[in-house]
């Protein structure tokens, strides 16, 4: 079983992978579409999460994660509890193309776009949003920042993260 991270579970599988290997997602591109009333917002002030949203031509850079055997149904059950905490989240298999040329299929959490969590924004708007927003996991910003420093790390390149990070700084100072 391989599981696809993107955003949070780049810096926190929960769970320790037997592998871990960077992948590309065609056909979606890493978003903050998916207000976050649970983890990283609340109702009243909704922050940003990452989801996958499904674009043609795009492309998603992130990380196979692989389940030890014999610990499928005990990280899938993980993953649900914490993916699925609404309806916001599907899950899907998708097809991988790891960085040594294998190609896997990985289950992935992709945006339901008829939810009510759904969203497009602004960069602007998106930087106002994470700057102030704290939910059951802490600070939007936290949220940011770990997933940007990873990607960073990984050697992927998101504009739009790096322009976010920015804005969230100066936001906050």
């Amino acid at each position: 079983m391989w599981v696809f991270g993107y955003g949070s579970l780049l810096w926190n599988p929960g769970f320790d992978p037997a592998e871990a290997v960077t992948a590309r997602l065609s056909g979606y591109r890493r978003s903050f579409c998916m207000s976050s009333i649970h983890h990283r917002g609340t109702e009243a002030e909704p922050g940003l999460v990452l989801a996958l949203d499904a674009e043609d031509g795009q492309v998603c850079t992130g990380v196979a994660l692989r389940v030890a055997d014999g610990r499928e149904d005990a990280v899938l059950a993980y993953l649900r509890e914490r993916e699925l905490v609404s309806a916001a989240y599907v899950e899907r298999h998708v097809r991988l193309r790891l960085e040594d040329g294998r190609e896997v299929e990985a289950l992935a959490y992709v945006i339901e776009r008829g939810h009510a969590q759904y969203c497009q924004l602004s960069l602007e708007d998106q930087a106002h949003r994470i700057a102030h927003a704290v939910g059951g996991r802490g600070p939007n910003v936290e949220y940011l920042e770990n997933t940007a420093a990873h990607l960073d790390g990984m050697g992927i390149v998101d504009a739009d993260m790096a322009w976010l990070v920015a804005r969230v700084r100066a936001l906050r100072a």
